[in-house]
């Protein structure tokens, strides 16, 4: 089995060889691809620059697994095999660093940036919708709104129709007062509802950028010019989501809640008896307090939406292809695993090497220098031990001498002085 091995290995050092060879050449084609987008400059200063560092990446990779062809599996001891594997690993790592990763870039740099743009389109339609809400929040305040002036009308029609409030019928103090109240919050429920329409406005301008976006995310041809089209469409969305973030008109429901409560002025009974001037003070003094009231739910549910955190602008950050195929670095995984196996796969080889240099050490054991030996060095061996034995048993006539030079110097008596 040795010799098998012995013969099956010579037999593949050329294709061992050429292996190498293209596998190092292959490296150094896709770290050319993958430096070129990181050289800046004019293009015939990127060309020189990008092959020569892949014509070095090359002659390293090419150089640096044929040392450890050569020389892992002839080394015996395991003091000089641990530092073997140690070089191995930190070639392995050095490999990886100055070309590996470029070849990632080069077989999924493309994949990246689309996916760098399609994870910036998220993020910018969460800000838009975020925006949105926060624009709109103001509008969960009408219902409440347009409840309190329909009751602070219908007071005032049944105090003018019946007297409900005061025993007395006709337009008075308190019809006055309860319809200036039901007049202040339907302005300002109208001021809410005329909100509705810029702030629509704007969001439909907003996805309208989204839509441009995602098109150029999905769009062929050339990524790079997709991503300048994409940035600008990505500025004029921040400053839509800007413009949104002022349209709420919480501020302004705030400002009106609280002039409600502090501003109230209560108006002079005008009833022709004391009583009725009694009972009219005693229900300006409860709608008084009722405003007051209603100001105050109002203030702190308006305070509640300006609490709200606001919207962080987003600002679209270029990348290239080897910066987006480290950043997504976990989505492409295939694509990394490809470029490390061909860097890598040397390795693979060597193991194999050291695998069937062990067996056959194993299957020759000592005498593993005897089976090197050929017919014609076994018959000069024969016959310089014939001429040896005649030497030592004194014998006239030596058999002749092999055609060797160097044995017949060995075998020849010099004189002594």
């Amino acid at each position: 089995m040795a010799r098998d091995l012995r013969s099956a290995q010579s037999g593949l050092e050329t294709v061992t060889g050429a292996t190498l060879a293209i596998l190092a050449l292959a490296s150094g084609v896709y770290t050319y691809l993958g430096v070129r987008e990181l050289l800046n400059g004019s293009a015939t200063i990127i060309f020189l620059g990008a092959v020569i560092y892949s014509v070095a990446v090359s002659v390293g990779i090419f150089g640096f697994w044929t040392y450890l062809m050569r020389f892992m599996p002839h080394v015996k001891s395991g003091f000089g095999r641990r530092y073997l594997y140690l070089a191995m690993a930190l070639g392995s790592a050095m490999i990886i660093a100055m070309s590996s990763w470029l070849n990632a870039a080069a077989l999924a740099g493309g994949a990246a940036l689309e996916q760098h743009l399609a994870n910036t389109t998220e993020q910018y339609q969460q800000k838009l919708e975020q925006a949105h809400d926060n624009a709109l929040a103001a509008q969960s305040l009408l219902p409440d709104i347009a409840l309190a002036a329909q009751r602070f009308s219908r007071l005032s029609a049944d105090e003018a129709a019946t007297g409900a409030l005061t025993g007395t019928s006709g337009s008075g103090t308190v019809v006055q007062l309860l319809s200036q109240m039901s007049r202040q919050l339907t302005g300002l429920s109208e001021e809410i509802i005329d909100s509705r329409a810029p702030t629509q406005r704007m969001f439909e301008e907003g996805g309208k950028h989204l839509s441009q976006m995602r098109k150029l995310v999905s769009s062929p041809g050339p990524v790079d010019i997709r991503a300048n089209a994409f940035a600008e469409q990505a500025v004029a969305l921040s400053g839509t989501i800007a413009s949104l973030q002022q349209t709420s008109i919480a501020p302004s429901v705030k400002r009106v809640a609280e002039d409600l409560g502090r501003t109230f002025i209560a108006p002079v009974a005008d009833g022709g008896t004391t009583d009725l001037v009694a009972r009219q003070n005693d229900v300006v003094s409860r709608v008084e307090a009722s405003v007051k009231a209603q100001s105050a739910a109002l203030v702190q549910a308006a305070e509640e939406i300006l609490s709200r955190p606001a919207v962080d602008p987003v600002r679209f950050t270029p990348l290239s292809t080897p910066e987006a195929v480290l950043r997504y670095a976990s989505e492409f995984l295939p694509s990394w695993a490809g470029a490390i196996s061909i860097d890598l796969l040397p390795a693979v080889l060597i193991f194999v090497l050291c695998i069937v240099q062990a067996a056959i050490r194993q299957e020759e054991g000592d005498e593993r220098e005897a089976h090197d030996v050929s017919a014609a060095e076994m018959m000069r061996s024969i016959k310089l031990y014939k001429q040896l034995n005649a030497l030592e048993e004194g014998e006239t006539a030596p058999p002749p001498l092999p055609d060797d030079p160097k044995v017949t110097a060995i075998l020849t008596p010099t004189s002594k002085p």
